[in-house]
C-alpha cells in the first residue's frame, strides 16, 4: 500500500534522530512506471550532439559551465564522465551515457510534475513541519551500470541555502538501490553537527568556500531499498553514494524542497532562478 498520509510520530522520531527517514513503498509501481517510460521518451527526443555537458562531484568546479547554470529552469541533460572514448564520442548509446537529467523537471514536464506537486508530497512536507514549502529543483538520476559515477560525501544545505537553512531531500528508487548497484550512504545523527561548508557562486564561478572534510567510512550505513522507496534526508545529513560497477542500473527521482514562509533565499547559491518556486498545497 502507498504512502497517503501523515508521518506517525515513531516516524518523526526517526527521522530527527537519524537524519532520514525511510518510507518504503511511498511510490505506486504504475508512478514509477509512468515516470520511466516518460523518461525513455525525453532521452530519445535529446539530440546528444548538442551538449557534452558532464556532471561530477569529484570536480564540480571544472564541469560546472553555463549550459549548468541555465539548467535551473530546463530540462537538461549531462553526461557521465566516463562515457567518452579519448576521441571524444561516446562510448555506449546516449541512453547509457546520460549521468542524469535536471534541473526542471518537477515544473515543466507533466508526467514528473504530477508526481512531484502531489498531495502525498505536499502532506510529507507539512508533516516535518514546513508551512509554505516548493520543490527548489529535481533530478532524474540514472547511475549507469558500469560507469555510474560517484556523489562525494555532501550536505544538501551546501547547495540549496536558505537563511535559516531549511533544505530536504526526497529521493526516490524508480529501481532496487543495493550496495552492489550504488545505493546511498550516510552517516546517522550527522545533522545534528550542522552545515559543514557551502557551495558558493560568485564573478569566478563556483567553489566551496572551505576545504573538503575527512569522513571515517566506517560511520556510513548503507540504505538499500526497493523500487517505490522514498528516503526524506536532512540538509544537514552527511550522504553519498559510490560508483555503481555492477551491470545493473540504479535509477532514481531526487528532488529538494525548500521553506518559503520565513526564510530567505541565499543570493550567492548556484541556482538563480527568474521566476519564484510555486508553493505546494494540500487539500
Amino acid at each position: 500500500m502507498c504512502f497517503t498520509g501523515d508521518l506517525s510520530q515513531e516516524e518523526l522520531d526517526s527521522f530527527h534522530s537519524n537524519g532520514f527517514l525511510v518510507i518504503e513503498s511511498f511510490a505506486s509501481a504504475e508512478e514509477v512506471r509512468c515516470m520511466m517510460e516518460r523518461m525513455e521518451e525525453l532521452l530519445e527526443g535529446f539530440d546528444c550532439s548538442s551538449t557534452n555537458s558532464i556532471f561530477s562531484t569529484t570536480n564540480q568546479r571544472r564541469t560546472t559551465d553555463d549550459y549548468f547554470f541555465d539548467s535551473a529552469e530546463k530540462i537538461s541533460f549531462f553526461f557521465e564522465e566516463k562515457a567518452f572514448g579519448d576521441d571524444g564520442r561516446l562510448n555506449q548509446s546516449k541512453q547509457l551515457s546520460i549521468n542524469k537529467v535536471g534541473h526542471a523537471l518537477h515544473e515543466l514536464d507533466p508526467v514528473f510534475k504530477k508526481f512531484c506537486s502531489s498531495e502525498k508530497i505536499a502532506k510529507l512536507l507539512f508533516s516535518l513541519s514546513y508551512k509554505r514549502p516548493a520543490i527548489i529543483q529535481s533530478m532524474y538520476i540514472f547511475k549507469q551500470p558500469g560507469i555510474g559515477g560517484e556523489v562525494v560525501p555532501h550536505q544538501d544545505n551546501s547547495f540549496l541555502f536558505t537563511e535559516p537553512p531549511s533544505c530536504l531531500g526526497l529521493w526516490l528508487a524508480l529501481e532496487d538501490a543495493s550496495v552492489s548497484n550504488g545505493c546511498l550512504w550516510a552517516i546517522p545523527g550527522s545533522q545534528k553537527n550542522g552545515l559543514v561548508r557551502r557551495f558558493i557562486r560568485d564573478d569566478d564561478g563556483v567553489h566551496f568556500d572551505k576545504p573538503s572534510q575527512t569522513y571515517n567510512r566506517d560511520e556510513f550505513i548503507p540504505l538499500e531499498v526497493r523500487a517505490g522507496s522514498l528516503v526524506v534526508i536532512h540538509g544537514d545529513l552527511v550522504h553519498q553514494s559510490f560508483e555503481n560497477q555492477s551491470r545493473k542500473s540504479r535509477h532514481a527521482l531526487s528532488l529538494h524542497a525548500v521553506e518559503t514562509d520565513g526564510c530567505t533565499w541565499a543570493a550567492d547559491n548556484w541556482i538563480r532562478r527568474k521566476r519564484a518556486p510555486e508553493p505546494l498545497r494540500a487539500s
